[in-house]
């Protein structure tokens, strides 16, 4: 990896996220005219989220010398959900697009418990040291919070005021996956590997 300023990543990761939450609750109440085309606040914030985000992608990309799958899957999605939203005129595609990320991620994981291939453990052993009994405790719990996440976002933005959806995809979701983390820190400290030796 490229070395970088330790703000740096944060920041092309977060920043869209945060300006998407700014321009809609600065036009949530009012209609937007772009190109002779009226849109509500939430399409107004998306046509601007989504190169916004494919942007900071790229500066990432060139900042950090890498891109994870999951920037990449998102960033896919966002372009199409977030195109067909704005497109059509309609915030449902946009809205749903969490809940396909969380379900093609929890199918991944899926996959490679029943094909033997921790993926997970691939993509975060550098990070996150621990052993094969932990790494696959860890699949398992992640799979079924990714489906539960998917359900939550479905209930939230079928059921609940657009302005929720928003507080909850902007600060609920980050707060529950931050929480997950939390609650796994016993798993992580009982597999943990030591750095140096590779042993337990």
């Amino acid at each position: 990896m490229k070395e970088t300023k330790p703000w740096v990543k944060p920041a092309l990761e977060i920043g869209p996220v945060l300006l998407f939450f700014a321009v809609f609750m600065l036009f949530r109440d009012r209609e937007v005219v772009v190109f002779g085309q009226p849109y509500s606040g939430f399409i107004f914030a998306t046509l601007i989220f989504v190169p916004v985000l494919a942007l900071s992608t790229f500066l990432l990309w060139r900042v950090t010398g890498k891109l994870s799958p999951m920037q990449i899957a998102t960033l896919v999605l966002v372009i199409l959900f977030g195109g067909l939203s704005v497109w059509l005129n309609d915030p449902r595609f946009f809205k749903m697009k969490p809940t396909l990320i969380y379900l093609i991620f929890a199918v991944i994981l899926a996959v490679s418990l029943l094909a033997r291939r921790n993926w997970l453990q691939l993509v975060l052993s550098e990070a996150l040291p621990m052993d094969a009994e932990g790494w696959r405790k860890l699949t398992w719990r992640m799979m079924l919070a990714f489906i539960g996440l998917a359900v939550a976002n479905e209930i939230v933005w079928r059921t609940m005021s657009e302005t929720t959806w928003v507080y909850f995809k902007t600060f609920g979701l980050p707060l529950i996956l931050m929480a997950f983390l939390m609650a796994n820190a016993g798993l992580f400290r009982d597999h943990a590997l030591d750095k140096d030796s590779g042993k337990e």
